[in-house]
């Protein structure tokens, strides 16, 4: 899924459960336009890293309007526990609860 700055859906990609999450980013990313936004990686180095790598730590905690999307779906029991089994089913619900919690 891709979400804006404030957490809403834009834009998500069904893939098989067997399927890495990787495989889903090239369509995702289809007209972003990241880099002529000037969009950068915020993401910490880990802990034990021997070289630090520079990351705007102000802008890494705007990272929990994210989060907080997948969080809000969970509490969607229907989409959680996938009681859906087609594919257009469980994308309508997708749209169905974040069209809610945009408007919440």
């Amino acid at each position: 899924m891709r979400v804006d700055a404030l957490g809403n859906l834009v834009k998500f990609v069904l893939l098989p459960g067997q399927r890495h999450d990787l495989i889903g980013v090239p369509s995702l990313l289809d007209g972003a336009e990241l880099k002529e936004r000037g969009a950068t990686a915020v993401i910490p180095p880990k802990s034990n890293r021997v070289d630090e790598i520079d990351y705007d730590v102000e802008m890494y905690k705007w990272r929990h309007l994210v989060e907080n999307f997948f969080c809000n779906l969970k509490h969607f029991c229907r989409l959680a526990m996938r009681f859906e089994k087609m594919d257009v089913s469980y994308a309508a619900m997708i749209h169905t609860v974040s069209s809610r919690l945009a408007l919440a």
